[in-house]
């Protein structure tokens, strides 16, 4: 009787290179850890940082966005100051910085370029629960706004959602430059008078 022969044993297979090493997400971006006192009662959402501000890891760093000169103009927060000295004094005015996002694909700096499908939000109704003193949301852009009533809003509980003003602001960002700084600075300056009330009695939607 012949002996019973093993089964040759199959080669095995490696992955491709490509199955590896996934092809890296060149477009995600991710915005900043949130800028808030200990007293923050306006609290300012930006959309995401654009490149300039992601390379710098700077909230509002490209040169021409109006954000840091109406800071100045409104909170007297002077332009020129070293970042962290700007932000320790916007934070003791009472304003906080943050972003709706906290990441997405975007090819680019601008907010049209943000792909839909992979926005992913920020916790803010988990930060407005630890911070009961923040009675306005100040959206810089109207795609702030936007990504904030679609992620967001439903989140927050509808007694606190009363006690919060949203305010939708002008962008500072360079790319909306069909409004002047004059006009701008006129409808930013209503964050001034926010921060010094002890509570905001209206509320915008």
């Amino acid at each position: 009787m012949r002996a019973a022969t093993k089964p040759m044993p199959r080669p095995r297979k490696f992955p491709s290179p490509e199955t590896v090493v996934p092809a890296p997400r060149s477009d995600y971006v991710e915005s900043f850890s949130p800028s808030v006192g200990g007293n923050c009662r306006v609290l300012i959402l930006g959309s995401m940082p654009g490149v300039r501000s992601l390379a710098a890891e700077q909230y509002y760093a490209h040169p021409q966005n109006l954000f840091w000169p109406l800071m100045q103009d409104v909170f007297g927060v002077a332009r020129g100051l070293p970042y962290a000295q700007r932000l320790a004094e916007l934070n003791a005015a009472g304003v906080g910085l943050w972003d709706v996002l906290q990441g997405c694909e975007r090819r680019g700096s601008l907010d049209s370029d943000i792909a839909k499908a992979s926005e992913i939000p920020n916790a803010i109704p988990a930060l407005l629960a630890q911070q009961p003193e923040i009675h306005a949301l100040a959206f810089n852009g109207a795609k702030a706004l936007q990504v904030f009533q679609r992620h967001a809003l439903r989140h927050i509980p509808s007694l606190r959602l009363q006690q919060l003003q949203l305010l939708p602001l002008p962008s500072t960002s360079p790319a909306h430059a069909s409004m002047s700084r004059a006009d701008k600075l006129a409808q930013w300056s209503v964050l001034k008078a926010l921060t010094s009330s002890p509570r905001s009695q209206a509320r915008s939607r």
